[in-house]
């Protein structure tokens, strides 16, 4: 379990780190434990509640490929690695916690203003992905007050599913990956979309045209009721028809996308260099202001591919560029086999 750090609020607002990692997804983890590699006093926020950003709140069940030696780990499977990854050379992680401006001071130094306290900093890491993402939500009376009971916008354990009937509503490749993720452990899984092809890979949709999940296309939501032994019973219109069906479940697994944008980050005292809304870097993944990095899928430069596997590479570029620049008298080990790790 990794350990958290609790300190006096007197400390807090003096405290001066060399390095503050704004963001706690894949990419921010990895760079933190890179941080601790070379020796260096850092800090990780993150506005979540817990580490693994998108990827852990989003995808926990969900198999992830392009990670090299890892073939078909799981979102939740890698956030649990890397936490892990992490307690080799740990840093100060604060969670729950977001960060308000960021301003560069005089001598070089940032102050960074989060909701909870105030802090300085040498450097800062900027990993907040595709910023702050909200769940597209079904557009119906009362499906509000079935949040968090009978209907979901998240899968974190799908064995919470385990012998229920599930209705998928949506019809892209995350929709689709849900149910036959369910598949295997719900009563029955029914996936309904608005149209009758389905938005996935043909790989994943023909999977699915094999799988014993029940099709139900084109038909479009209209009206939830809660029935007297807690199921919903769907009311379903096909499109371009009058017709109505109903299908009754005891979850309901909203997937149609989610919006995603790094509004905050014009709420900060730094002004910099972006392109298509993505943040500007060079090849040591350091921006238009000195001392300030961006790794991840919200940065852009020549050849961006945006892959998990990516910002792994990002993240330790940016580390070691910016430790060079803070200790540039101070020799640093380059591979993991000259490091410290005494584990």
């Amino acid at each position: 379990m990794l350990q958290l750090n609790v300190m006096r609020e007197e400390d807090i607002m003096t405290e001066k780190y060399d390095v503050t990692i704004i963001g706690g997804g894949p990419a921010g983890m990895f760079a933190a434990f890179y941080c601790g590699l070379h020796e260096l006093n850092a800090q990780l926020i993150e506005s979540l509640p817990q580490l693994g950003g998108q990827v852990g709140a989003l995808y926990p069940e969900k198999k992830i490929w392009d990670v090299a030696g890892m073939p078909g780990v799981t979102g939740r499977q890698l956030v649990d690695s890397l936490k892990k990854q992490m307690q080799v050379a740990p840093v100060k992680v604060f969670t729950d916690e977001t960060v308000k401006d960021v301003v560069k001071e005089d001598d070089g130094s940032f102050v960074i203003k989060s909701d909870q306290r105030t802090s300085r900093s040498r450097a800062v890491v900027i990993a907040l992905g595709n910023g702050a993402f909200q769940p597209r939500k079904l557009a119906l009376p009362d499906a509000d007050q079935l949040e968090g009971h009978q209907l979901h916008y998240f899968v974190t354990h799908k064995d919470a599913f385990a012998g229920q009937r599930v209705a998928v509503l949506g019809g892209g490749d995350s929709a689709i990956d849900i149910a036959l993720m369910l598949e295997p452990v719900a009563k029955q899984v029914s996936i309904v979309h608005r149209r009758d092809q389905f938005r996935g890979l043909e790989h994943t949709v023909t999977k699915l045209k094999e799988s014993s999940v029940k099709l139900m296309t084109p038909y479009l939501p209209r009206k939830l009721t809660v029935q007297d032994d807690e199921s919903v019973t769907l009311d379903l219109k096909k499109m371009h028809t009058d017709e109505i069906d109903q299908l009754n479940v005891d979850q309901v697994i909203v997937n149609y996308g989610f919006t995603s944008n790094n509004a905050a980050l014009n709420q900060w005292s730094l002004d910099l260099d972006s392109q298509r809304n993505m943040i500007k870097v060079d090849s040591t993944m350091e921006t238009n202001i000195d001392g300030v990095y961006a790794i991840g899928d919200g940065v852009i430069y020549p050849g961006k591919v945006a892959l998990i596997a990516t910002a792994f590479g990002e993240a330790p570029t940016a580390i070691t560029s910016l430790a060079k620049q803070l200790y540039p008298h101070k020799r640093m080990a380059m591979h993991s086999s000259s490091m410290k790790i005494n584990r």
